[in-house]
């Protein structure tokens, strides 16, 4: 009988397990992939928690998983944290995520600590904050971010407010895999919970003092006030978390016509309207972009269901058509006014620093060395940008000015160590204010930073390689470009290659080896002529392995042309 016949038949008989889930198990049992798929291993807790379809099995999201992962959590506490601090919990839209906070908050009490647990679903970066607030010794988000409906997951933060980085993620890690019996899993009951001050509703204060740190972040509040009668904006929260934090804050601001998009108003963990609710996806902007011509609309912001990733279009006024921004463009719009705007108006921090990932944009960089910032680039995983303001107030070496990531999320401001989306829609908005008050879109103000600094353009090409074949086929793909690193990529040359899985540096002109200065990490990354650059790395959330690139150009023209041929070019690669 293989491994996963036996986790089977340990699931179907062990008087642990519900009826519900044994039903659910006896329905596949038959069928021999779906039973290795369930069962050939436990649903992994990596570096950021749990993310899995749900279901009844051990490599699915479910009570049991979510149990045993939280035990890990609690064990990690009582010997390395201060258990009397508590945990914040979180969670979105999605099926099961206030079943599997309660599920979390109760294990956490069995243990002995106590859960602040939010009364209705709240956004990832108001997670951040609350813990924060609370001075929690560790957070848990229940959430699977913009996987597709049938997912769900479980990220977790320390007292700092970020995701756990080393040693704590590792530290969790190691507690959740020693717990091999499921029946030494704590839990109680939730009456008993509460009744022994174990098991705490959070809400409207915390709600509150979100606020008013998000908007602490305004610098032009004069520029909101001119234009706000005439800025039209429509935002729309893919079903998800956003919409009560948005509007608020967008209302108490002044701005006078906010559209939501009516079909996508409402919390719906199906996602109807939505092939996959994922701001980087055009497809998912349909709705959006028709109510934003009835409206007339100056800028369409969309968030993803746990609202810490921001995807906009705003008007291109030459062609009246509406323009896709990139997560590395929306962001660039962002830092570039708050550098210039902070500068201006002597309101910038003093040591300011500047904070993104190894696949961001190099026009980052550009801007960053343009206001005498420090720039710092971490591994991707916005965990590390939020490290890194940690780290600045523990050593005393810089104060965080902004940071991102490519992959549609940034932070202004240090009131969470996530992502946030709410307050990138608030920012957003007083930009589309303030460049409207001077006749222009936030279009304009995109080329007016291309033609300041240069026409960066980045893309992506993401392969999908589901299941045990899949991970065996990424990892092989992996050590393909590893073992014999390409010297050329079409038209560019490799100058550096990256290691950081073993932390090398190569110069691939003098042969010189040097470190990443980074933590291990299975990425690749190719420094390429004339500006250019390609990275690979496998997901961390996904069945995906992604080629990350980018290039410099003379015009938008240009820039687009060099990216397909550079696309092509790793493609190629791939293939031979």
């Amino acid at each position: 009988m293989s491994d996963a016949r036996k986790n089977l038949e340990y699931w179907l008989t062990d008087d642990y397990f519900d009826a519900a889930t044994k039903a659910e198990l006896e329905a596949i049992k038959d069928d021999d992939h779906e039973v290795e798929e369930r069962f050939y291993k436990e649903l992994e807790f990596g570096t950021g928690g749990l993310r899995g379809v749900i279901g009844a099995g051990l490599n699915r999201m479910n009570i049991y998983t979510v149990r045993k992962a939280t035990q890990g959590l609690a064990n990690y506490i009582l010997k390395n944290g201060d258990a009397a601090k508590g945990v914040a919990i979180s969670f979105d839209c999605r099926r099961m995520s206030p079943e599997f906070a309660d599920e979390t908050a109760l294990t956490l009490a069995a243990n002995g600590i106590k859960a602040y647990v939010f009364e209705s679903l709240r956004p990832t970066p108001e997670l951040s904050f609350a813990l924060r607030e609370l001075h929690c010794q560790a957070g848990v988000m229940i959430t699977a971010s913009h996987n597709p409906p049938e997912y769900n997951g479980y990220k977790a933060y320390w007292e700092d407010g970020a995701q756990v980085t080393p040693p704590h993620d590792k530290g969790i890690i190691s507690e959740v895999k020693a717990i091999t019996d499921f029946h030494d899993v704590k839990t109680m009951e939730k009456d008993e919970a509460i009744k022994a001050g174990l098991y705490e509703v959070i809400g409207q204060a915390i709600d509150d003092r979100y606020m008013e740190e998000l908007k602490k972040q305004i610098i032009h509040q004069d520029a909101i006030d001119a234009t706000a009668g005439d800025l039209k904006i429509v935002y729309t929260p893919f079903h998800g978390t956003g919409l009560m934090p948005v509007k608020r804050v967008l209302s108490e601001l002044g701005f006078k016509h906010v559209f939501v998009v009516p079909e996508q108003e409402e919390p719906d963990p199906e996602f109807t309207t939505l092939d996959y609710p994922n701001p980087e996806d055009e497809k998912a902007f349909e709705y959006a972009l028709r109510y934003a011509k009835e409206q007339d609309a100056d800028i369409v912001m969309a968030t993803d269901p746990d609202a810490d990733r921001l995807g906009v279009y705003a008007k291109d006024t030459r062609t009246g058509e509406y323009v896709a921004f990139t997560g590395n463009m929306s962001g660039m719009l962002i830092a570039e006014y708050i550098l210039r705007e902070r500068t201006a108006t002597n309101t910038m921090v003093k040591d300011p620093a500047f904070v993104t990932t190894i696949v961001t944009t190099n026009l980052a960089k550009a801007i960053a060395e343009n206001y005498g910032c420090t720039y710092i680039e971490t591994l991707t995983g916005f965990k590390y940008i939020g490290e890194q303001i940690k780290l600045f107030e523990q050593n005393g070496t810089h104060h965080y000015a902004f940071g991102l990531e490519e992959s549609y999320g940034c932070l202004v401001g240090t009131h969470a160590r996530d992502k946030d989306a709410i307050v990138a829609v608030m920012m957003l908005s007083e930009l589309a204010a303030f460049y409207k008050k001077e006749g222009k879109t936030l279009w304009d103000a995109m080329i007016d930073i291309y033609e300041k600094y240069g026409y960066y353009k980045e893309g992506q090409y993401s392969i999908t390689m589901k299941g045990i074949e899949g991970a065996a086929e990424i990892e092989a793909l992996m050590n393909k470009f590893r073992t014999a690193p390409p010297e050329k990529f079409g038209d560019w040359t490799v100058e550096e290659f990256r290691d950081y899985k073993s932390g090398e540096c190569k110069n691939l002109q003098t042969g010189a080896l040097s470190s990443t200065g980074l933590p291990e990490s299975n990425v690749l990354y190719f420094a390429l002529d004339n500006d250019a650059w390609c990275c690979a790395r496998p997901s961390g959330t996904e069945p995906k392995i992604k080629f990350y690139m980018g290039v410099k150009g003379k015009s938008l023209e240009d820039a687009e042309d060099l990216l397909a041929k550079l696309t092509a070019a790793v493609k190629q690669a791939i293939e031979s």
